[in-house]
C-alpha cells in the first residue's frame, strides 16, 4: 500500500469531525473556510445569482418585473423558438456562478460535480419528474480525450442518481470537432455546430420514443442545446428539456 493510500485508509476510519480539523471544508466557490464540505460561505451564496420566477417557461430566463400574469413567452422565444421544450438554469452565468463551472471546467475539481448537480436538481425539479432519461451534452472525442472527463456527464451522472432515473452517456455522439464557441456569434455559434451531433444508431433504443432531459453545464445562446435537440428528435426523443447550472444573459425583458 502506498503512502497516499494509506492516509486515505487511515482517514476513512477517523470520525468525520477528527478528519475536518486535518483537513477543514472549503467553501466550493473561493475556498474559504465552511462548516461543511462541498458548501458555499455566506458571500459567495449571497452572490450567487439564483434564477427565480417569474421566467420565461421556454428559456427560463427570469423576467425583470412580474406582470402579474403569465406565464408569458420571452422575446427572444418568440422571435427564436428553440429546438427543445424548455430549459432552466441554476443561476445566471456571473462572478460566482462562472467560478464553480471554470473550476469544475479547468481547475479538475470534480468534487464540485455534487453540490452542483444537487442544485440542478432542485432547480430542475418539474423537469426531472416528467424525464424518462438523461443525457448529457456529449464532447468530441478529441477534447474529451485532452479534458479526461466530460463536465455535463459528472452533473447529469448526479442528477440521473438522485432522480432514479436512467443515465444515457453515450446515447448521444460528437461527431465532428468543432471550434470553441467563445466569442462567435449567435448565427457562427449555430453554424459551428451544425451536423455536430449524432445519436448512436446501437443506443438508438434507449431513447426512442422517450422524454429527455439534456444537461450541460452552461447554455449561452442556445446553439449547442438546439443542435443536440434536434439530433435526438431525429433520433427518435419523443421530447427534450435542458437543465444547466448556468445561463448566460441577464433578464427576459
Amino acid at each position: 500500500m502506498t503512502a497516499l493510500k494509506a492516509v486515505a485508509s487511515a482517514l476513512r476510519g477517523l470520525p468525520r469531525g477528527v478528519v475536518s480539523l486535518i483537513y477543514p471544508p472549503t467553501c466550493a466557490g473561493c475556498g474559504a473556510a465552511t462548516a461543511d464540505p462541498g458548501a458555499l460561505c455566506p458571500a459567495c451564496w449571497t452572490g450567487l445569482r439564483l434564477i427565480e420566477e417569474p421566467l420565461c417557461p421556454r428559456f427560463g430566463t427570469p423576467f425583470a418585473v412580474d406582470l402579474g400574469v403569465g406565464p408569458l413567452l420571452s422575446p427572444r422565444a418568440i422571435a427564436e423558438p428553440p429546438v427543445f421544450g424548455r430549459a432552466r438554469a441554476v443561476a445566471l452565468y456571473d462572478d460566482v456562478a462562472r467560478r464553480l463551472v471554470h473550476r469544475l471546467k479547468y481547475e479538475d475539481r470534480l468534487d464540485l460535480s455534487g453540490v452542483m448537480g444537487r442544485m440542478m436538481s432542485a432547480s430542475g425539479r418539474a423537469l426531472i419528474a416528467e424525464a424518462d432519461c438523461v443525457v448529457p451534452v456529449p464532447l468530441h472525442r478529441w477534447r474529451l480525450w485532452r479534458r479526461r472527463f466530460n463536465q455535463a456527464a459528472l452533473l447529469g451522472r448526479v442528477i440521473a442518481r438522485g432522480a432514479g432515473l436512467p443515465f444515457e452517456p453515450s446515447a448521444l455522439v460528437r461527431v465532428r470537432a468543432t471550434r470553441s464557441q467563445v466569442g462567435l456569434s449567435r448565427p457562427a455559434r449555430a453554424e459551428n455546430l451544425s451536423g455536430a451531433f449524432r445519436v448512436d444508431a446501437a443506443q438508438a433504443h434507449r431513447i426512442r420514443g422517450r422524454k429527455i432531459l439534456l444537461i450541460d453545464d452552461v447554455m449561452t445562446t442556445g446553439a449547442t442545446c438546439n443542435a443536440a435537440s434536434r439530433a435526438l428528435l431525429r433520433g427518435g426523443a419523443a421530447s427534450v428539456d435542458v437543465l444547466t447550472f448556468a445561463l448566460v444573459g441577464d433578464t427576459a425583458g
